[in-house]
């Protein structure tokens, strides 16, 4: 396929990484000179300097009336240019349009895309702000990604020293836990990842990244961390932009009886927060102040998120909270060289709006009809992808074994007539069931190949 994407920056670089790569086409419009310069030197790409916002731009990227460019991609930090840039590109013919959307006004209803002609508009803070409040439910979670409209995720649990799976086989886990629909698709093990396999034994301090059902997510982690998470009673948020509200606004909505605080240091954003949120008490200053944050009680918080705009500031402002006895931190950040930080620093959970945004964005370029879900993984290189097997698909039929997939591509989920299940090698996979594959990022096309559900 033919790609325009419009904005270089982390989204933009990613996305046009991943989809080169995967042989495609690509165009990268980038103004900042020292990000298209980036994208010149180290992409297989052809980069075009300038305003995505502009006709003339857009032409030398290929974007001209009647043109064959397949999919138009506007990520860039402005909305205002990545609907502009959208709404030419449909007008010349693109056939499928995708737009960033940090304004949460713009995808607060569907009528603002369909009018401008937008085939995908997402705001990565909706997103991210579930992926915040799933973390907080489940308190001994470093990290989750939705799967099948929320009814189930993965989440990586690390294994505690007493628990009594230490000395475990994988392959031994279906007998001692039978009622439990639950599968381990990745193990990172002294800071090294493991594809499992049924005789690998669990240790103590292993990172399991586990999928399972919404339900089952809190047993566990009573198995793994030999813990419950108890209700949420305190919460603070630093930080008031987008993000920072969704999350104030999605706890108010979920939690009659919790405790939130939300600091930021300006004071006209505070008041319109104040204005906005019901049950929220907004606080006007620094996120930093360890005076302000045990007057507020940080030492009894159930959770501490930092969602300023600043990766370093969300951080070490984590680091902070942690020493001060929040019981669990979360750090948003939005460049990938900070994904794995939290292997050093005493941080729980780091969270990526990018790579949110990214996932929505491949998952229309890879599959334009609308027939895959996707959800990538950064921290280990991994991507989660839900699809329905087709009834053209060369796997419907026959046995998973007999597909041959290779090391790091697992199916992880089957849902068929509304039951979930967890599939063995001698599952025969039928028409019409959906099913979660668990790939490396650089499997996956061929994972996709295999079922037949590109």
């Amino acid at each position: 396929m033919k790609i325009v994407v419009v904005g270089g920056g982390e989204v933009g670089y990613s996305v046009a990484e991943t989809l080169s790569e995967e042989g495609h086409d690509v165009t990268v419009v980038e103004e900042d000179e020292e990000r298209a310069a980036r994208v010149d030197n180290e992409l297989d790409v052809i980069t075009v300097r300038g305003n995505g916002a502009r006709p003339q731009v857009l032409e030398e990227a290929g974007i001209v009336p009647g043109c064959d460019v397949d999919i138009l991609v506007a990520c860039t930090n402005h909305d205002e240019v990545n609907i502009l840039a959208c709404w030419i590109a449909k007008r010349a013919g693109v056939k499928r349009v995708i737009s960033r959307a940090r304004g949460l006004e713009f995808t607060d209803s569907p009528t603002w895309a369909k009018d401008l002609g937008i085939d995908v508009m997402n705001s990565p803070e909706r997103s991210v702000a579930r992926e915040i409040l799933e973390l907080l439910f489940v308190s001994s979670a470093v990290h989750t990604a939705e799967l099948l409209d929320g009814r189930s995720a993965i989440y990586a649990f690390r294994v505690a020293q007493d628990s009594s799976l230490v000395g475990v086989a994988l392959k031994d886990l279906r007998t001692l836990y039978p009622h439990f629909i639950a599968i381990i698709v990745y193990i990172e093990r002294n800071g090294e990842g493991h594809i499992p396999f049924g005789d690998m034994m669990i240790e103590a301090g292993d990172l399991c990244y586990i999928v399972t059902s919404r339900e089952q997510a809190w047993k566990m982690e009573e198995i793994y961390q030999m813990k419950k998470s108890r209700p949420l009673k305190k919460v603070i948020i630093i930080g008031g932009g987008k993000l920072g509200f969704q999350v104030a606004w999605k706890l108010e909505n979920q939690f009659r009886n919790l405790e939130i605080r939300l600091i930021d240091h300006n004071r006209e954003k505070c008041e319109r927060l104040a204005s906005e949120l019901k049950r929220t008490l907004v606080l006007c200053g620094d996120g930093a102040d360890e005076n302000l944050l045990r007057q507020e009680g940080i030492e009894e918080a159930d959770g501490l998120v930092c969602a300023t705009e600043s990766d370093e500031t969300n951080l070490l402002l984590a680091v902070i909270g942690k020493a001060l006895g929040a019981r669990k931190t979360i750090a948003v950040v939005r460049r990938k060289i900070y994904m794995k930080l939290d292997n050093y620093m005493s941080v729980d959970s780091i969270v990526n709006p990018n790579s949110a945004l990214a996932s929505v964005i491949l998952r229309y370029a890879r599959y334009p009809t609308g027939s895959g879900v996707l959800s990538i993984i950064e921290k280990i290189d991994a991507e989660m992808l839900e699809a329905v097997i087709p009834d053209r698909s060369p796997a419907a039929g026959r046995t998973i074994m007999s597909l041959g997939l290779p090391k790091g591509i697992l199916i992880a989920l089957i849902v068929r007539k509304g039951d979930t299940f967890v599939p063995v090698g001698a599952t025969v996979l039928q028409k019409g069931d959906k099913v979660i594959v668990f790939a490396k990022s650089d499997l996956m096309s061929e994972a996709v190949e295999s079922l037949g559900v590109n």
